[in-house]
């Protein structure tokens, strides 16, 4: 989760104070997340993904991989 949201975020140019805001979380909690100091709840993931526009499943996608589409 943390390597991928933070993959994620960069890919979108977010710094984690900006994704913060769009997904109405404290900035501390996302540098948290990605620093695995923290789990985030499924309510926190579906914020995140929106705030990303990705389907919270490519949270756990294995880095490298295409993520599948017909599952």
């Amino acid at each position: 989760m943390a390597t991928n949201l933070r993959r994620l975020r960069n890919a979108k140019g977010l710094t984690q104070e900006a994704l913060a805001e769009r997904a109405e979380v404290n900035r501390n909690y996302i540098g948290m997340i990605e620093g695995e100091k923290n789990s985030p709840t499924i309510k926190t993931m579906e914020k995140l993904a929106r705030a990303l526009d990705v389907d919270p499943h490519e949270f756990f996608a294995q880095p490298g991989k295409a993520s599948r589409s017909d599952d």
